[in-house]
């Protein structure tokens, strides 16, 4: 009984810290606003002719302002991602990484904007490289699986997704796009 009271206090430190966190976080209610004054265009807005979503949680370039304020490259590479400049992402985040080697996000930006142009082995590089930084960095998981499912490997991709599971301790995102996306793949596949 004493267990079960001091379980539920503790679960419920934690929901609450999560909410408090969630609702004084100024990113998620305000759109990021250009010194042009118009609202810049959302990832998630984008169409891409994919046969299965390339990734939906790439919505995320519009928050980070902290880095995006203590990184000039890193605001860059964020910019640029949201313009769809994949080579000037590229080359933003590089000098990012050059000032913070160990920052598993750049390095999954990287491996993102490489990715959307097709480049495979080194967006696999950068996503595995992220995992090293941070074996529990879930956009980098997603990101990796669907780099899988780009070059016919659903088997890879599924073991990412299982990964992602274990991650994901409540419903993520990462975990519902990745498994989308391997629904689709197999849809087509089956045709």
């Amino acid at each position: 009984m004493i267990r079960s009271v001091a379980l539920a206090i503790m679960l419920g430190v934690l929901v609450s810290g999560v909410a408090a966190y969630t609702i004084n976080s100024p990113g998620w209610r305000t759109p990021t606003t250009p010194p042009s004054g118009r609202l810049e265009r959302r990832a998630e807005t984008a169409t891409t002719a994919e046969a299965w979503p390339i990734c939906t949680t790439m919505a995320s370039v519009a928050s980070d302002a902290d880095w995006a304020q203590l990184d000039p490259d890193f605001k860059a590479g964020k910019e640029a991602l949201r313009a769809e400049n994949w080579n000037g992402a590229i080359a933003a985040f590089e000098f990012a990484a050059l000032r913070d080697p160990t920052n598993a996000d750049i390095q999954n930006y990287i491996g993102y904007a490489y990715r959307r142009l097709r480049q495979m082995g080194p967006a696999i590089g950068h996503y595995q490289k992220a995992l090293m930084l941070n074996s529990r960095h879930r956009s980098a998981h997603e990101h990796l699986g669907e780099a899988y499912l780009v070059l016919g490997e659903p088997a890879k991709a599924q073991q990412q997704l299982a990964t992602l599971e274990n991650l994901c301790l409540i419903p993520c995102e990462e975990y519902e796009d990745l498994k989308r996306a391997i629904a689709a793949y197999r849809r087509l596949a089956t045709r």
